[in-house]
């Protein structure tokens, strides 16, 4: 998902940067620093779930799209807290991109009503 989005981004002359799963430990938080600066050029962030739970804060973010849901909604909520951490100075606005008719459609309905289930 993250190489559809990148190469359409790009194509739209959208700068981005990205960390993914093959990006180093250590890089990670170069790349978020170069995000974070004032003089930055990129415009979107991309960051799979799972490679940016490593403690990385996002105080310059304005949106958070999820675009190909985790199975563990702490996961996903965890992800966009990264984004409300000490130092925000606007609203932050999430979303869930699901497709229609999907098997993450079908998971996110279940999940739905397991936990309605639970609560009773």
């Amino acid at each position: 998902m993250l190489d559809l989005l990148e190469r359409d981004l790009n194509a739209a002359g959208i700068s981005t940067l990205r960390i993914d799963g093959q990006t180093q430990v250590q890089k990670r938080q170069e790349l978020v620093n170069e995000f974070q600066s004032d003089n930055s050029k990129a415009e979107v962030f991309l960051i799979s779930l799972k490679a940016g739970n490593t403690g990385l804060t996002l105080t310059k973010a304005d949106y958070v799209f999820l675009f190909d849901p985790w199975w563990n909604a702490a996961v996903e909520s965890q992800a966009i807290d990264r984004t409300h951490r000490i130092g925000q100075q606007q609203h932050v606005f999430a979303y869930r991109m699901i497709c229609r008719d999907s098997i993450e459609e079908k998971i996110i309905k279940l999940a739905g009503a397991k936990e309605s289930w639970q609560k009773t």
